[in-house]
Order: structure tokens, then C-alpha cells, then sequence
């Protein structure tokens, strides 16, 4: 018969490989239960009402005749809409980096999808979808001419034509829409790049009438509610951001999500700018040409959508001459380096929250480091090795003060058992034992404290930046951006958890210390879940945080035995 220290030994561990099995077991059966991402063909067309005129709802100097948009009051007819097979109006685009649906009435973009960034690992000749247009969801980017005689002001929005309905642009080259319409020949013109997400869209319209015509050139993003079709956040953790967001004189980056468009409609005027629609890793946006006074918008339709866009500045043109539009498009990841090429304050759009002061060096120092070893697994190590080296002298101190209170411990718990009837005087004496020793019980929290914001900032920049997506590091971990399938890295940070734990003093109310007990196992089950890069980083840290601990209080030790000699 085994003696009740070694049963309870035995128990435990029989206990602890079950749960894990068990935990095992269901994240295999939720895998099991994923079925294949199975896309339409093509997007699902709509057949136009007529277009209503917009209806004046103010006068500005950039709008003498009538209002930017349609007030939700109107018809909407321009974004309203019902559905028809009408599959013969879609020109396929299909680049290295993109693949993209124009309908050609309207020649609006109904589909976007990113070869090089498949929705799963599973699934790697699966491209991620974007945008799309179909009988559950509404996602597309629209860009219009209006204003007085403006080609999608009244009546069905024109019809363009193209020769070729699937496009193959290896190297990149242009996508020529064109019609007559209106007395005047309307050239709409999409031009892509071959491995960029950016499109340049731009209107070329030639008066064919007498009169003098005016017009002026509408971009905007049509949504529905619904949260992206391809879920990637993480259990048990704060969803990244999914809305609106432009830049204004005011603020270089301003959120405006669904509700602060149900609460009423937005409207803004500025130099230049953009607006875009934001989730997790992904983004679209129209950029306004970088002189161009343009008037910003946010609103609900009448049938449920919302609306992010600009207008430009109306421009005449009399008969004879030629008039030009243009924006961009950006429909891709959320590459910091690309967005700040694209426009001022586009890269803000990767959101690290109200630590972002934090999380933009560290970001940097990350993709440093990656340069050097080209595995983001390893740049998060070296990361944690930098940040500990910062961090040691302060850590130092803490841990210097938790050997003291190591100490004196013994004292603490006589102290403790003598006066346990007497809270007053109890607290006399330990402030009396501290005061003496050299103790402090703050100093020791310091260790802990100091990685919290380092922490927090990695979390949003494992959380937002794409470059993580998907990313291995070694073995079973094959993206830094998911939890571990395994969950042996989680399991591990709870060991070394519990080891940093069983180095420190054991001091305080009997019900706290086996509060802190249990944090071991509480930390582990919450990181159970977590992306597998930030635990590598918390596991790497405790480590470091052992080694650093383990030497400071050897070296008090040595410094307390050779002062008795």
C-alpha cells in the first residue's frame, strides 16, 4: 500500500493526463466537425431600380446644386436593389495578387479573394474571400459619377461593356469599361499592378452635347452587419475591431462603427484623405486624391446597409473637352508598410489599442529580428530576450526584495501564529520585521508588474499584424496566430509558472496564499486558448524570469552568510 502523500501524488497526475486527453479529444472533435470553405462561382448579381435623383438636404461651396449623396429620406435607389441571375455582367480580374468581380453595370467591384493568402492552412489553394455579393451577405465597393448630369443620376446606371469577361493580368495592365450614355462617352478605367492589392479607378467622360455638363465622382463601401464570413479571432479574448474608420482634420484616425452609424448619419470635409472598412487582419478603403477637397460620409439605408464613402469636388466640362476622375482602391491585408506608402495615417488602420505606443516599437524590433533569422517564432524569442535585458536592472531590485521577504519569512509566520487574534498589532510588528530586515512586500510585485504592458502590447500586435497569419515556427506549431493544437506550450507556461511561484515567499492571510496557488492552473487554462506566439513570448519570459530570480537569490544568500561570519 502506497503512503496517502504518494496516493494524493499519483491522483493528481492521473487527473491532470485525463483533463488533457479530454481537452484533446474536443479540440479534435471541433476540427472534425469544420467542413470545407466552399465558395459560389461567382457573386450573385442584382438588377437595378431606377435611380432617384438625390434629394438637396444643404448647400456648400463644393455642392451648389445639390447634396453629396442621397438623404435616407430618398428613395436610395443607387444602393438599393433586388436580386437576378444576371452572372453575364461579370468581367473576372484575376492577378497574382487578387482576384476581383466587376459587374458592368455600374462597374462596381461585387467580389474580391486573395490568392496569396488562403483561408486556412488546411486549405492552402482556397483564396481568402474578402469581399462578395451574395444571397446572405452584401460586401462590395462602389464608385459612381453624380450630380447634375452626372451618368448615375437618373435612370438604370449604365450599362458598360468589354470584350472579354475573364482577364488573366500576370503582369499587371488595365481593365477599359466603356459606354454612351447620356450624350457623352464614359471610359471607366480599373488599372492593378500585378502583386499589389491597390487599384486605381478613374473616369474619363467626353461631352458629346452642347451644354456644359457637371458631375462629380462618388466612392464608397456597401456593407451589411454580418461579421466576416472566415471567423479568426480568438476564444476567450477581445475581438479586433470591425467598422469604419477615415482620417479628418481633426483626427488622423477615427472610428466610426455600426451603431455610431444607427445613432445617425456622419459627415466630414477634408483635404485628401480615405476611408475604410476594417476586421481582423484584412481591410478595404477608397483613397481620395491627395489635393482634392472631398466630403466624407457615413449612413444607413433605408433596407439595412451601410454606407462609407466620398465625393470629390464637381468638375464641368463643355462640349467637346474631357473630363477625369479618379480614386483607389485598396482591397488586402493589413501591411503596415504598404498602407503608410498608400496615404498619410492609412497604416493607423492596424489598431493596437490604447498601448499602441508600446506595440509599434515592439512591432518593429519583431520584424527586425525576424529579418535577421526569418522565423517569427524565433524573432518573438529574441523579442523576449531584448525586452527581459531592458527590463533586468528593475527586475533586479524586485527580486532582491522578494529573497529578502524569502527570509524573513519564518519570522512573518511566528509573528502571524502569536498574534493571530490581534490584526492591529500584528500589523505593528510586520511593518516593524519589514523595517528591520529590509523587506519590502511592494518591491516584490515589481517582477511581475513590469511585463504586464509588454504583454498586453504583444498581445494586439500578434492580434492585428497579418504577418503572423499563419506563420510557423517549429514542430507541431505551424501558425503563431492560433492556440497550440497540442496545448503543451500553455502547459509548459503553467510549469514554469508554478516553479517561479514555489521560489517565492509564501507570506500573507491563509486564504491568499491558496489563492495564489491556484493562479498556476488559472493562467494555464486561460492560455490554453490564446495565440501560440504570445505564449512562446510569456513562457520565454518566465524562464528568463527563473534564471534571473534563481541568481539574484543565490547571490543575497551569499551576501547575508558572508555579513554573519
Amino acid at each position: 500500500m502506497l503512503p496517502p502523500e504518494i496516493q494524493r501524488v499519483v491522483l493528481l497526475i492521473g487527473m491532470a493526463a485525463t483533463a488533457y486527453l479530454l481537452i484533446l479529444a474536443w479540440n479534435d472533435d471541433m476540427e472534425a466537425a469544420k467542413v470545407p470553405t466552399v465558395y459560389s462561382e461567382a457573386p450573385l448579381m442584382t438588377q437595378e431600380e431606377p435611380f432617384t435623383a438625390p434629394v438637396p438636404t444643404e448647400v456648400d461651396e463644393f455642392a451648389p446644386a445639390e447634396a453629396d449623396i442621397p438623404p435616407p429620406s430618398a428613395a436610395d435607389a443607387f444602393v438599393d436593389s433586388t436580386r437576378a441571375d444576371t452572372a453575364n455582367r461579370l468581367v473576372k480580374v484575376e492577378t497574382p495578387a487578387l482576384l476581383v468581380w466587376i459587374d458592368l453595370k455600374g462597374g462596381d467591384i461585387v467580389r474580391v479573394q486573395l490568392p496569396t493568402y488562403p483561408v486556412k492552412l488546411e486549405e492552402p489553394d482556397t483564396p481568402f474571400l474578402l469581399m462578395d455579393q451574395s444571397a446572405s451577405r452584401t460586401y462590395v465597393a462602389q464608385s459612381a459619377l453624380i450630380g447634375a448630369d452626372g451618368i448615375d443620376r437618373s435612370g438604370a446606371r449604365p450599362l458598360y461593356s468589354l470584350a472579354s469577361q475573364n482577364v488573366l493580368l500576370n503582369e499587371g495592365g488595365e481593365i477599359v469599361l466603356q459606354t454612351t450614355i447620356d450624350g457623352a462617352d464614359v471610359t471607366k478605367t480599373f488599372v492593378f499592378e500585378a502583386n499589389s492589392h491597390l487599384i486605381d479607378v478613374r473616369y474619363d467622360v467626353t461631352n458629346l452635347d452642347e451644354q456644359p455638363k457637371t458631375m462629380r465622382m462618388l466612392s464608397q463601401i456597401k456593407r451589411d452587419r454580418l461579421p466576416p464570413a472566415t471567423d479568426e479571432t480568438v476564444p476567450l479574448a477581445p475581438s479586433p475591431y470591425l467598422g469604419g474608420a477615415l482620417t479628418t482634420v481633426e483626427n488622423n484616425y477615427e472610428k466610426i462603427d455600426f451603431d455610431d452609424v444607427d445613432e445617425g448619419s456622419f459627415q466630414a470635409t477634408t483635404i485628401g484623405g480615405w476611408v475604410a472598412f476594417l476586421q481582423h487582419y484584412f481591410l478595404t478603403a477608397w483613397v481620395a486624391p491627395e489635393n482634392q477637397t472631398t466630403s466624407y460620409h457615413a449612413r444607413k439605408t433605408s433596407d439595412g446597409y451601410y454606407l462609407f464613402g466620398f465625393t470629390g469636388q464637381n468638375k464641368t466640362i463643355s462640349n467637346g473637352q474631357t473630363g477625369t476622375w479618379t480614386a483607389r482602391f485598396y482591397a488586402g491585408p493589413k501591411d503596415q508598410v504598404v498602407l503608410e506608402e498608400i496615404a498619410p495615417h492609412l497604416n493607423l488602420t492596424v489598431d493596437y489599442g490604447f498601448l499602441w505606443w508600446i506595440a509599434i516599437p515592439l512591432f518593429k524590433a519583431l520584424t527586425f529580428f525576424h529579418d535577421i533569422v526569418g522565423n517569427w517564432g524565433l524573432a518573438i524569442i529574441l523579442l523576449t530576450i531584448a525586452v527581459k535585458g531592458l527590463l533586468a536592472g528593475f527586475s533586479a531590485k524586485g527580486y532582491r526584495s522578494m529573497a529578502n521577504m524569502r527570509r524573513v519569512a519564518p519570522a512573518m509566520k511566528r509573528l502571524q501564529e502569536r498574534y493571530a487574534n490581534d490584526r492591529e498589532k500584528l500589523s505593528k510588528e510586520m511593518m516593524a520585521l519589514y523595517q528591520k530586515e529590509g523587506a519590502n512586500p511592494l518591491g516584490s510585485c515589481l517582477p511581475m508588474l513590469l511585463p504586464m504592458p509588454v504583454f498586453l502590447a504583444l498581445y494586439w500586435v500578434l492580434l492585428e499584424s497579418v504577418e503572423l497569419r499563419q506563420a510557423p515556427f517549429i514542430f507541431w506549431i505551424n501558425d503563431l496566430a492560433a492556440m497550440d493544437p497540442y496545448f503543451i506550450l500553455p502547459l509548459l507556461m503553467g510549469a514554469s509558472t508554478y516553479l517561479m511561484q514555489a521560489l517565492n515567499p509564501q507570506v500573507g492571510d491563509p486564504m491568499q496564499v491558496r489563492i495564489m496557488k491556484l493562479m498556476p492552473i488559472m493562467f494555464t487554462v486561460l492560455f490554453l486558448f490564446f495565440p501560440a506566439g504570445l505564449v512562446l513570448y510569456w513562457l520565454v519570459n518566465n524562464l528568463l524570469s527563473l534564471a534571473q530570480q534563481t541568481y539574484v537569490y543565490r547571490k543575497v544568500e551569499q551576501e547575508q552568510a558572508s555579513k554573519s561570519k
